[in-house]
């Protein structure tokens, strides 16, 4: 392996050479504090503004306490910067870092399953990025760069992608000289090919669909951690609130209203609530997929999207375990379905890899050609769970509500005194509930299918809003029978199947089913050599 990996434009990266992360890191943890010192002390002053002997008090101090603050944390930050520092050596990635304590983390090149980017809003603004050395291990392993300049993280990706590339060649040329052939050498860069991406039209109407009541979360959520520092808490406030005169007399106003106009006013709190809604669905839509692009170059597909925190992703054709095609119980009546990959490495904390979130399936096939799937073309042989698996699913749902129907009719026997209409009220509603649950198990039961075609393992679940998963066969990793008390009882069982990256499983198959299924799928993994497979 030569000493010197040529990144880019001439530039160079010294294999071995320890480095330090980009200078302006500090500046970004000195924004972030300020900004966390800046809120609390708002309040307080917001607090003390109710009582003028307290605000001048306060005052005087809000400056130097803000500015002590923000001197005790920069400290500790140009510390850290300055004892953290990193090394791309020949065979590994290390990372030493530690004020007191020191600690030093290496990770092999053949654990790395892919170096992404992530700009959050403060570095971006400064051309730094976090780096990101991805294992596929959930998070508890990767490596960290927080942060280096934009160009230095391009660079770096490069050359560490170039050493994985080399890592996994060497394991697999010994499998491969021993059959006589000779290791190919793995694809370089080429120019990319636009798969798909979301212009604002499509991220507005994708927003439409993305109905959230976040904000009203978030307005509580910020009420109730700095309640301390309110000049009323949040039982005071719905306190004030009901004993305030005018918001009684718009009580009994409301109150003398004929039915219509209640009728209306109950409307109009739908449609404010409905449009609060949407406009937060569009928002938090745009902030996250903003100039959504998905790409296929030389290394796999290339996906970036971000408006505040911009994240850049390359995910290797060949680490796509499966393909997970979801839609909505309303986008669906429209055509609109999504598109995200299975695979070794994960996306912001998730196993699943959104590559076309909000796509028709014309759209969607092109991609999973690409990654080596196909969609279902109404040609396989769909087959349906066992009917008791979802008779005794619901049996025991029901059963549940039964229970606490009775309860509840108890309770109110004891207090209705003779009240028998409301008895029948409630009886009647808790038939209701068990009626939908009957009625629901039965549509899942026909909804739910799966089916195996020579290449792939296919699963078809959901009654509003489907869910199809499609894993390639070679791919899976263990296939394994589960059974249960009631599964022995009435013939059924689970089959789950082992895959890097997620779960795959097909829930309430007949035994028979089941066994033929894990048959197939145990031939196919056992006829590839796997030594040859790149990793």
């Amino acid at each position: 392996m030569s000493e010197v990996e040529v990144a880019s434009a001439g530039e160079e990266i010294e294999v071995g050479e320890w480095r330090r992360v980009s200078g302006l890191s500090i500046v970004v943890q000195g924004v972030r504090t300020l900004g966390s010192a800046i809120i609390p002390a708002a309040f307080i002053l917001f607090g003390a503004a109710s009582s003028e002997d307290m605000l001048g008090k306060v005052a005087p101090y809000a400056i130097p306490i803000l500015l002590f603050i923000i001197v005790v944390n920069i400290v500790p930050a140009w510390l850290t910067w300055y004892r953290l520092r990193y090394k791309i050596g020949a065979n590994d990635v290390r990372l030493e870092q530690g004020i007191l304590s020191r600690s030093a983390r290496s990770v092999p090149y053949d654990r790395i399953q892919d170096v992404s980017l992530e700009q959050k809003l403060i570095p971006r603004l400064l051309g730094l990025v976090e780096v990101k050395f991805e294992t596929g291990a959930g998070g508890k392993d990767e490596l960290k760069l927080s942060y280096v300049s934009e160009d230095e993280g391009e660079r770096l990706r490069e050359v560490v992608r170039e050493l994985v590339e080399g890592a996994d060649e060497a394991a697999m040329a010994p499998a491969a000289l021993e059959q006589g052939e000779k290791p190919q050498a793995v694809a370089k860069d080429t120019a990319s090919t636009l798969l798909f991406d979301m212009p604002p039209k499509r991220l507005f109407t994708f927003g439409m669909f993305s109905f959230s009541l976040v904000i009203f979360a978030v307005i509580m959520g910020v009420a109730q951690q700095f309640e301390m520092f309110l000049p009323w808490g949040i039982e005071d406030l719905v306190d004030r609130v009901v004993e305030d005169e005018q918001i009684r007399e718009a009580t009994g106003y409301f109150s003398s209203l004929g039915f219509a106009a209640k009728v209306m006013a109950v409307i109009y709190a739908l449609v404010t609530i409905i449009v609060v809604g949407v406009a937060s669905g569009v928002a938090k839509t745009f902030v996250r997929d903003w100039e959504f692009r998905l790409e296929r170059t030389g290394k796999g597909f290339r996906r970036r999207r971000g408006l505040l925190t911009k994240t850049d992703v390359v995910m290797p054709v060949h680490r796509v375990q499966a393909l997970v095609v979801s839609t909505g119980w309303l986008r669906r009546r429209f055509g609109w379905h999504g598109l995200s990959f299975i695979s070794l490495a994960q996306d912001s904390g998730k196993a699943n890899h959104d590559v076309a979130p909000f796509a028709k399936m014309h759209e969607i096939a092109p991609i999973a050609q690409e990654a080596g799937f196909s969609l279902p073309d109404g040609d396989e042989e769909w087959r349906r769970p066992s009917s008791a698996f979802y008779f005794d699913r619901g049996l025991i749902q029901a059963l549940f509500v039964a229970v606490i129907g009775i309860a509840v009719l108890t309770i109110a026997a004891v207090e209705a005194s003779g009240m028998v209409p409301g008895l029948f009220v409630i009886g009647g509603i808790v038939l209701a509930i068990i009626a939908f649950i009957a009625a629901r198990q039965y549509y899942l039961w026909h909804y739910d299918r799966h089916a195996l075609d020579p290449a792939q393992i296919l699963s078809r679940r959901g009654w509003l809003a489907p869910r199809t998963q499609i894993a390639n066969r070679v791919k899976l990793h263990s296939v394994e029978i589960e059974q249960g008390p009631l599964g022995r009882w009435h013939g059924y069982c689970d089959l789950v199947f082992g895959m890097a990256g997620g779960s795959f499983a097909f829930r309430g198959l007949s035994v028979d089913n089941a066994k033929q299924l894990r048959a197939a799928v145990l031939d196919s993994i056992a006829s590839v050599d796997f030594a040859n497979l790149p990793r």
